[in-house]
């Protein structure tokens, strides 16, 4: 905490001072800061009355994830470019079935191979004719050597590679959804810095996740499950200050619940109490308001204010002003 006032002293101080050379006819007595002391008691104020208010929550949820800065990231600190992949196709082996043609494996097409350690499915559109026999049996995930279902989801373009995508719940937004719709396993294959953790076999556990990749391809062509590769442009997400590559990530953070915050503002803007000008704009705001996600209060940084919640060995949480209160 003396660090950031630290800090403020030197970048707030130079800031304050360039808007004073340019006239800024401000109330410079009024002048305040993030955590000054007065911020910081209203913020745990507020934070308390929300959490007890069933507002704020915790919880294990999927993330915009900076591996460099170590920290979750907002939607709008992501910057989506579009830029040149490759797409992979592998071949996933059957268990007790084959395709309509006969064959042992179905083919699955991916821009991220290393997640593949964490699928725990292989969807197909329930309407797909060409797979249809297959849904509820089994393939078995290869390199990880276990079983996953194949199911049918609606999510799936027939027409997109084969018509088989594999499915990653901890890793990619869309699968989770998929996921949580099937009831499937979260299964995180990164840490923090996305080197694959220890939930991964033993011979990827530790490797920086482009080195991954290259290993994953590797030994899956060496075993003759590389189906082919194509070059592929593909939207990639980066963060807006470290241009890292983002992650969806699986991680313990806090949520404000938004959807009991944004209903009597949808209905102040239908009920007439608040006008919009010109009155096209209503459609915007109800969009926003309607489609709104919980939003992710938490960030892994000393800069800001420290959450008011407290751990005991259960790791049950405990929120107040103070580890008495």
């Amino acid at each position: 905490i003396e660090q950031v006032w630290q800090w403020k002293q030197e970048s707030g101080g130079n800031i304050s001072k360039q808007l004073r050379r340019m006239g800024s006819s401000l109330d410079w007595s009024r002048e305040r800061f993030t955590i000054d002391e007065g911020f910081s008691k209203a913020e745990a104020e507020v934070f308390i009355r929300l959490h007890q208010d069933a507002l704020i929550y915790s919880g294990k949820r999927l993330v915009n994830w900076d591996p460099e800065q170590g920290t979750a990231i907002s939607d709008l600190e992501v910057e989506n470019s579009e830029e040149q992949g490759h797409l992979w196709h592998f071949r996933y082996p059957l268990i007790d079935a084959t395709d309509q043609e006969g064959r042992d494996y179905v083919v699955v097409a991916t821009t991220r191979p290393e997640t593949m350690l964490g699928d725990s499915a292989v969807a197909v559109h329930p309407d797909d004719t060409r797979y249809q026999h297959l849904i509820g049996k089994q393939v078995q995930l290869p390199l990880a050597d276990r079983p996953i279902p194949i199911i049918a989801d609606s999510y799936v373009d027939p027409e997109f590679g084969t018509g088989c995508v594999k499915i990653t719940p901890a890793h990619d937004f869309n699968d989770n959804e998929v996921g949580a719709r099937h009831n499937l396993p979260l299964l995180n294959v990164f840490n923090a810095d996305a080197s694959m953790n220890d939930d991964v076999p033993a011979a990827y556990q530790g490797l920086e996740r482009y080195a991954a990749r290259k290993r994953i391809v590797a030994d899956l062509d060496a075993l003759g499950l590389l189906h082919g590769v194509d070059d592929h442009k593909l939207m990639v997400p980066r963060g807006d200050r470290s241009g890292s590559v983002i992650e969806p990530w699986l991680t313990d953070q806090w949520f404000v619940k938004i959807e009991p915050l944004a209903t009597p503002a949808i209905k102040a803007v239908e009920d007439g109490d608040i006008e919009f000008v010109p009155k096209q704009y209503e459609n915007t705001y109800f969009a926003w308001m309607r489609n709104v996600q919980d939003w992710c209060i938490s960030r892994q940084q000393w800069w800001g204010h420290r959450i008011p919640a407290y751990y005991d060995e259960a790791d049950n949480i405990y929120v107040g002003a103070s580890e008495a209160a």
